[in-house]
């Protein structure tokens, strides 16, 4: 793996990530493609530091937000900052959902909700890492039965693949051994101008979405329970639409109580499972585009709302929406709306997912 700046187009130094954390040694990643093209990643929460892709000119620029050393990784002031997140992405409320007739508390580590896993998830274990080969790694951990409140001991495995098409391909796979929840994301900030001093807003990046229905949210982000349509509402994304239209539509209480987008669209599926295209973005500055494909009934979509111009790499500052992040996961709060799609894992069963970040350019 080369390490030097003249070998690598995100110009991280591999040295710059190795340390020790719980006596397990963190370290860089980069995955190369046939057109040189670049992901690069450390086992710290499976952390994105870049992702390398050109824009309609052919200049590269690093379209993911992240951090230059393990130092700012580790006390990086947003701690989801593109990085693996479970045992559950997103909110369950209070912190309690009942699982075979017992009741569980997690831990509530945002305002009265718990989020991502608790005080510590997926986001800051160090990961056990296989390389496949230039262009594929394998992330191997051990949740421990009751961690964080968790029932059941987890075993993990994600795969992070980037293919000469372009796309970072991300592969789950879980096993329990006893009846638990489950909920694997990907935390992208995803900033397809480039990241830069400052990196520029989202606000005219134009967005489309294959969901017809969203689930609303009450002033603590927690889905009321309601699924509703779209049609009519700022939240309509089927046909292209920049974010900065509605983004500022204060007067409707959904975009208020999220501080503009911070939810969950239900994807259109014909069949439950089914790998299929959720969502088309477009930087019509650069011309770079992002497609998401996944497995899972749910997208976050969620567009920098609390990010307060946090310092990254090589001088680049995240300013409040500066990216956005498409989360493919099932829904939040799920164990409390027996309705929503399941998120329980027996022993014997298998969690897979696949999602699929693929960029390119719009001349």
């Amino acid at each position: 793996m080369s390490t030097t700046e003249t070998e690598n187009l995100c110009g991280l130094k591999r040295e710059d990530f190795q340390t020790t954390v719980e006596g397990k040694k963190t370290d860089l990643y980069i995955l190369k493609n046939k057109k040189g093209h670049e992901v690069a990643f450390t086992n710290f929460g499976g952390a994105l530091v870049a992702i390398m892709v050109p824009d309609k000119n052919g200049n590269f620029g690093n379209v993911v937000m992240g951090h230059d050393n393990i130092h700012d990784v580790i006390n990086s002031p947003e701690p989801y900052l593109s990085r693996l997140i479970g045992r559950y992405g997103n909110r369950i409320a209070k912190g309690k959902f009942t699982l075979h007739g017992k009741e569980y508390q997690l831990a509530t580590n945002d305002g009265p909700n718990h989020l991502h896993g608790g005080k510590k998830g997926y986001n800051v274990r160090v990961w056990d890492v296989t390389r496949m080969n230039d262009q594929a790694c394998v992330l191997k951990l051990t949740s421990p039965y009751g961690e964080e409140g968790f029932t059941g001991e987890l075993e993990i495995w994600v795969a992070y693949t980037f293919t000469d098409d372009d796309e970072l391909i991300i592969k789950y796979q879980a096993t329990t051994n006893k009846k638990t929840i489950i909920n694997l994301t990907n935390h992208a900030f995803f900033a397809l101008a480039g990241i830069a001093n400052p990196t520029p807003t989202i606000d005219n990046v134009i967005c489309q979405l294959n969901a017809d229905f969203y689930l609303p949210i009450d002033p603590v982000s927690i889905p009321t329970g309601e699924i509703r349509k779209v049609e009519g509402t700022p939240f309509d994304f089927r046909k292209p639409m920049a974010f900065g239209d509605h983004i500022n539509d204060t007067d409707n209480e959904q975009i208020k109580n999220g501080s503009g987008y911070d939810h969950n669209y239900v994807l259109n599926k014909k069949e439950e499972g089914e790998l299929s295209h959720a969502a088309h973005l477009l930087e019509p500055v650069s011309g770079r585009t992002l497609d998401v494909y996944t497995t899972e009934p749910g997208l976050q979509l969620y567009t920098g709302n609390f990010l307060a111009g946090i310092k990254g790499t090589h001088g680049a500052t995240y300013p409040r929406r500066s990216a956005v992040c498409l989360e493919a996961q099932h829904f939040p709060d799920t164990p409390n709306h027996p309705y929503f799609p399941s998120v329980e894992l027996n022993p014997g069963e298998t969690y897979t997912q696949k999602t699929i970040y693929q960029f390119g350019v719009e001349k």
